[in-house]
This record gives C-alpha cells, sequence and structure tokens, in this order.
C-alpha cells in the first residue's frame, strides 16, 4: 500500500531521516519506535509533503507521491493526525467533525450521515457532548475528537501521531483499544508511540528509529522479545 525507499531529510545541516526504507501492506498496523528526536515524527511529515526531502521516493497504491502537494495527498486517502490534538477549540464537537470532511470532496450527504454513524458507533462520548465546545473537553476526549475528525474524511491510511501523549494510564488503554476497533473497520494504520509495549502489542510490524535511520524491523511479537528493543524502550 505504501513503500518509502531511501527516504532522506535534512534540517539546514542536520540530518533528520537518512535512507529510511519500509512498506506498509494494506489492513496492517505499523508502528516507528525511538527516542525523542530519532525521526519519527519527520517520517510522517515526508509523507505528507511538510518537510523538503534531500533524496528517495515515496509510492502510494502504485502511484508517486514524492512531490505531490499535501492537498492532493490527502485526497489520495492518507489522513495525518498530528502530536498534539489540534482541534478547533471555538467549534462544537459536530462542527470539529463537519470540518474532517473537507478533506474528500467526493464524500456525498449519504456518505457523511454513514460516517458519523461511525463515529457515534466508535466514539460514544462524542456522541453525548456534540453541541459542547472542541476546547471545553477533557485530553483524552479531544484526541478521540481528533481521530474521529481524521475518520471524516473517510482515508484509507490513517498516520497517527503520539495518540496517547500525555493521557492517563486508563485512557491511553482506550485509545490503543480504539485503534484496534478502527483496524477492524478496515483502515491501515501507521503509529507512532513514546509507548513502545503498547504500540507493539496492537501492532502487526514495528521498524525501529535511532538518530534518522532504520536499525531494526520484524513483526511485532519478534521485537517484544528482542534484548535491545527490551532494553532501550520497554524497560526490561
Amino acid at each position: 500500500m505504501l513503500h518509502i525507499k531511501n527516504l532522506s531529510v535534512n534540517y539546514g545541516y542536520i540530518s533528520a531521516l537518512r535512507g529510511v526504507s519500509l512498506d506498509i501492506e494494506k489492513g496492517e498496523i505499523i508502528t516507528l519506535i525511538g527516542a525523542n528526536g530519532a525521526g519519527k515524527t519527520t517520517t510522517l511529515m515526508a509523507i505528507s509533503n511538510l518537510v523538503s526531502k534531500a533524496e528517495g521516493r515515496i509510492v502510494y497504491n502504485d502511484i508517486d507521491i514524492t512531490s505531490m502537494p499535501p492537498h492532493q495527498i490527502v485526497r489520495m486517502g492518507i489522513c495525518h493526525i498530528p502530536e498534539g490534538r489540534h482541534i478547533f477549540p471555538a467549534l462544537t464537537v459536530r462542527e470539529n467533525l463537519i470540518a474532517g470532511t473537507v478533506g474528500n470532496p467526493k464524500l456525498t450527504k449519504k456518505d457523511q450521515a454513514r460516517l458519523f454513524d461511525s463515529a457515534y458507533s466508535l466514539f460514544p462520548r462524542l456522541k453525548e457532548r456534540m453541541e459542547q465546545t472542541g476546547g471545553s473537553l477533557s485530553g483524552g476526549e479531544q484526541q478521540m475528537l481528533a481521530i474521529a475528525r481524521g475518520l471524516m474524511m473517510d482515508p484509507d491510511l490513517i498516520m497517527l501521531d503520539e495518540p496517547s501523549l500525555g493521557l492517563a494510564p486508563i485512557l491511553v488503554e482506550e485509545i490503543f483499544e480504539l485503534i484496534l476497533k478502527i483496524k477492524q473497520i478496515g483502515k491501515t494504520i501507521l503509529l507512532i508511540e513514546q509507548n513502545a509495549g503498547m504500540a507493539l502489542q496492537v501492532a502487526d510490524r514495528g521498524y525501529v528509529l535511532v538518530n534518522g535511520q532504520i536499525v531494526l524491523g520484524g513483526t511485532s511479537k519478534e521485537l517484544l522479545v528482542n534484548p535491545e528493543v527490551k532494553k532501550a524502550y520497554l524497560g526490561a
């Protein structure tokens, strides 16, 4: 579904990514794990073409999107939910969700109604708060709203950047349960997450980024028992 080959990104004289190559198959959850500054967020931004690439190629569903403008990449079916939620605090929950449909101009009113029903099903707490402003929600509810808003464009690939950041442990579990439910409705997910243990528990495969380079890749089961991964990221 997504093929990244030899991707490199520089910030001035600093090399943020060096020769990153990875593949994502349809229906998978893939996680990128690594320390702060390893290049995880830059990888997502490069896919969305929000940063300039020094070299490399990105192909999505057999179409080269390396130099495609960000808005066209969205219309190709790639949703990027950045770190920090970035909801519209002055808009209601319903208005935030409607804003999400702008990313896909092909949606009909029937499609939008179906997507609202899906959002209500996945996020019953948001349904209860439809007329509340986004800024009045708790941190966990705002994260749910950010994910739900992304789903309202009916993407095929969802890129999640640190969805559990700053949340209480019980809410972290809830977010990861939601990620699994999103996979079950047919979505493909590229997940960045500081909580490597939780990420590997829900993911099919993972890649380890160190200083902008992929140093390890494999199934989640393989990475969970890898001594280096356990020592560096799982506190074991």
